[in-house]
């Protein structure tokens, strides 16, 4: 965690990261409730949740369940970090985050992702 939250801060020193965002994300890597200034800014939509769901045709399955404001911090604020990790920048390039910011903004609801492969994995991905 303390590598994490030094590359914040060197984000930070070099212009392309402003405070506020480096304390929303210090605070999210450290496991602290948001700030009093998110709570405001909370509406209905930002109670609700990103679940993703992965089903494999072979019984194992995977369901993570993530509260909207984080994954919009994170989105805003962690690719711009992972793009800097050699070992994390190939997960990371053909993410357009813009699109999935815009949507989060706009509140996107429902299922924004569905997808049956040819051997009958499925992944589903939900704002509920």
């Amino acid at each position: 965690m303390k590598d994490e939250i030094s590359r914040v801060l060197t984000l930070v020193e070099e212009g392309k990261l402003d405070k506020e965002k480096a304390t929303e994300l210090i605070n999210v890597l450290q496991g602290k409730e948001p700030t009093v200034e998110l709570k405001k800014e909370a509406s209905s939509y930002g109670s609700k949740m990103l679940k993703i769901r992965v089903n494999s045709h072979e019984g194992d399955n995977v369901n993570v369940n993530l509260p909207i404001n984080l994954v919009k911090a994170v989105l805003k604020v962690g690719t711009s970090i992972a793009e800097r990790i050699p070992q994390a920048e190939k997960y990371v390039k053909d993410i357009n985050v813009d699109l999935l910011i815009e949507a989060i903004e706009n509140e996107l609801d429902g299922q924004i992702v569905d997808v049956t492969s040819a051997n009958g994995d499925k992944v589903f991905v939900v704002i509920e």
